[in-house]
């Protein structure tokens, strides 16, 4: 499989260095030197950053059943598809090759908004026989990402949560979420509201190429103290786990403690599809003296190979690398006190919206 590379310098502020084909393409266009010097000019000329690109997309579903067992929620929404932030990690990116499209550059610079979530969302809490379950927003893409501070399309989803008293949690590496205190504070007061910040590292430039978009950790950190001061319980994702490239976990966990997260997990790098040669080219570019060996480690927690999906390993690898990054995990959150009492949502509030509930008329 070939790849569309970009010149290095085009790269600034995204995860990944190439359009790489995505696994559905028969046919792949390559560069090809003609004989007369038009490869090297063409790298030589100045081009602009890939540009950011926002597509809308009418939905018909909105709620995502889970029966996986090594995730703890049972449905899930995402109000975009393609992320921003550019995490070269992403277990997300190899979707966007339903859309035809890269799961490189076109993941994080060709993004698709849900434009009718929140009338959609609605229209399936009013359906008679739901039942509401524990909701987890953004778990593919960040439900914060910056197109959001525009489009507000998860603000919308939380205000139809906060009308009908679903319970939800959400995860995210953004401040954007503290714009919603206003909808998310009182529902954490009524146990109907947690959110989970991740923090993979507190080295800023190691952050600002693992996930280039993505908010600095030190504002990371603010933002865990922002949400516990305003009365919601707080949870971090130290996530995920590389081997020689994210080496801080205990330092991640005494600083989120610190600003008031009282519960944490973690997952080791997950490497599923086209998601294997973009980070293998990431390593290249980034740490290349390093490379192999870090690999060497991935595909010991692998069974050999670059990813397994196996349910029971898939999340924390198996072998002698993942069972020393479970040891520090578990010695490091005994030792601060994370995880002695679970985040309990109410699930007994539920109300359906407009005149299908009939609390509303009261």
């Amino acid at each position: 499989m070939a790849d569309t590379f970009i010149p290095i310098h085009a790269l600034k502020g995204r995860g990944a260095a190439t359009r790489l084909p995505h696994r559905f393409e028969s046919d792949v266009r390559d560069a090809y030197d003609d004989g007369w010097g038009t490869l090297e000019e063409g790298a030589a000329e100045p081009l602009a950053p890939p540009a950011t690109e926002v597509r809308f997309e009418d939905a018909k579903s909105i709620l995502g059943g889970n029966d996986s067992p090594d995730v703890p929620f049972d449905r899930s929404l995402n109000p975009y598809r393609g992320c921003e932030h550019g995490c070269i990690y992403c277990f997300a990116r190899p979707t966007h090759s339903y859309l035809g499209l890269s799961p490189g550059l076109d993941f994080e610079t060709r993004l698709i908004a849900k434009r009718n979530i929140a009338e959609v969302l609605r229209a399936e809490l009013g359906r008679k026989g739901y039942r509401p379950s524990h909701l987890a927003v953004g778990t593919a893409t960040d439900c914060y990402q910056p197109i959001e501070r525009e489009l507000m399309l998860t603000r919308s989803v939380i205000e139809v949560l906060k009308e009908t008293r679903h319970p939800f949690g959400l995860v995210t590496k953004s401040s954007t979420v503290e714009r919603d205190l206003d909808l998310i504070a009182p529902m954490a007061a009524d146990r109907l509201a947690a959110v989970y910040v991740t923090i993979t590292t507190l080295d800023a430039a190691l952050a600002r190429k693992l996930e280039p978009r993505a908010a600095a950790p030190h504002r990371r950190l603010r933002t865990v103290r922002t949400l516990v001061e305003a009365g919601v319980p707080v949870g971090v994702s130290v996530a995920p786990q590389i081997p020689f490239v994210t080496e801080d976990m205990e330092q991640v966990l005494e600083a989120a403690w610190e600003a008031g997260a009282r519960s944490a997990f973690y997952t080791v790098i997950r490497l599923p599809w086209e998601v294997a040669p973009l980070f293998k080219q990431w390593l290249e570019l980034h740490y290349p003296q390093r490379a192999d060996r870090i690999m060497a480690r991935i595909r010991e927690m692998r069974g050999g190979k670059d990813y397994d999906a196996d349910f029971a390993t898939r999340m924390k690898g198996s072998g002698l690398w993942a069972d020393l990054i479970r040891q520090r995990f578990e010695k490091a959150t005994a030792r601060i006190g994370f995880n002695r009492e679970r985040i309990a949502l109410d699930l007994n509030s539920f109300r359906p919206p407009g005149a299908a509930g009939q609390g509303s008329l009261f």
